[in-house]
């Protein structure tokens, strides 16, 4: 199934161990109830690595890029809450891009993801865009256990906006300016198989993927769709 909207917000991260009880409590209690809470947010998903270089992959689906960068979620970034200041502290490595959705073509949502992030030369993006959307993604998306998948670009003046949620981490954010994700109905001991089948590497690259931080496969923890919230 197609992502529930044109923008999105993608972030990988890991955790401390010490937080990392309070960071399950907060995201599931009042971090995503507060997002997909946000005028324009759609919905919201959490994942945990099978394997991949972060732990956890955040997606949040938003009607348009304009949500991303208007004042409502702008507003919300620049007042978290107490429980946001004290859990925040304990990310690290984050990666976080605030993207217009590409591409996306699928029959249905799955609970296992892929994820890859890469750079495309700017010289070659308009052929890359090209290729992802009438080749390389629709031929993807009709492998057998494939629920979906999308390709994601990143707005990097928005995602490189500093807030006064991100000062209470102790690490800059990484920003991924390419963002392919893949979902699969399927088990998860076949999906890294069907990845490489789906959507190899070698395929990418050919494609113009550059300085990938290579394939990440996560499993769904958390699912939040439209919800009332008030601080």
């Amino acid at each position: 199934m197609a992502l529930a909207g044109e923008g999105a917000v993608a972030i990988w991260h890991d955790i401390a161990p010490e937080g990392r009880t309070a960071f399950y409590a907060w995201h599931g209690e009042e971090h995503m109830p507060e997002r997909v809470g946000i005028p324009g947010f759609v919905r919201g998903r959490r994942y945990v690595a099978i394997d991949a270089d972060l732990e956890f992959f955040n997606l949040y689906e938003a009607q348009s890029p304009q949500v991303l960068t208007g004042a409502d979620y702008r507003n919300r970034l620049n007042a978290p809450t107490p429980w946001t200041r004290e859990t925040v502290r304990h990310f690290s490595r984050v990666s976080r891009s605030i993207c217009r959705v590409a591409a996306t073509f699928g029959r249905g949502h799955g609970g296992l993801a892929a994820t890859w992030r890469y750079d495309v030369d700017p010289a070659s993006a308009d052929d890359h865009l090209s290729r992802m959307r009438t080749a390389i993604l629709p031929v993807a998306a009709r492998h057998a256990d494939v629920a979906g998948v999308h390709l994601l670009v990143a707005d990097e003046e928005a995602s490189a906006e500093k807030t006064e949620e991100q000062k209470g981490r102790t690490e800059a954010n990484a920003i991924p300016r390419w963002i392919v994700m893949l979902e699969s109905w399927g088990d998860e001991r076949a999906f890294a198989s069907l990845c490489d089948a789906a959507m190899p590497d070698a395929l990418l690259r050919d494609a113009g993927a550059r300085g990938a931080r290579g394939r990440g496969l996560y499993r769904l923890q958390n699912w939040r769709s439209k919800t009332d919230w008030a601080p």
